[in-house]
């Protein structure tokens, strides 16, 4: 049974962590695109334009499903995909610090936060339960 918080229409605040975190990762697949020697410190090869390649088809398929099932007000894939690319910013915070990019934590961890906190509020069952994963029966 579906509930009517699922029926109803998304928060619009949701829209306020969805769009810009979207529009984030939208930018750092321009700029691995377009100047990929912004993500590295050493010499560009073939194996930085390779792994810049990766990175632009994982910001744009995040950004365009996230984009997607916002518009479309599909709380539990929006919710799952927030889950995901915050997981992903957590494990790209790991790396910051293992590089000694310390700048650039903060930020990507209040992308996260703010991710999961959407993600939890998104469908009304807090993503840490079992009932986020389960179908709506």
């Amino acid at each position: 049974m579906t509930s009517v918080r699922e029926k109803s229409a998304l928060p619009g605040w949701l829209a306020l962590i969805v769009i810009p975190g979207a529009l984030l990762l939208i930018s750092g697949a321009i700029v691995a695109l377009v100047n990929p020697a912004m993500l590295a410190h050493g010499e560009i090869n073939g194996a930085v334009h390779v792994y810049a390649g990766y990175l632009v088809a994982r910001n744009l398929a995040l950004a365009i499903l996230l984009l997607l099932t916002l518009s479309m007000g599909a709380r539990r894939p929006l919710s799952t995909l927030m889950v995901l690319t915050a997981i992903i910013q957590m494990l790209d915070a790991v790396m910051n610090a293992f590089e000694g990019r310390w700048s650039l934590i903060p930020g990507v961890i209040f992308i996260a936060v703010a991710f999961l906190f959407g993600a939890a509020r998104a469908t009304g069952y807090p993503f840490w339960t079992l009932a986020a994963w389960r179908d709506a029966g």
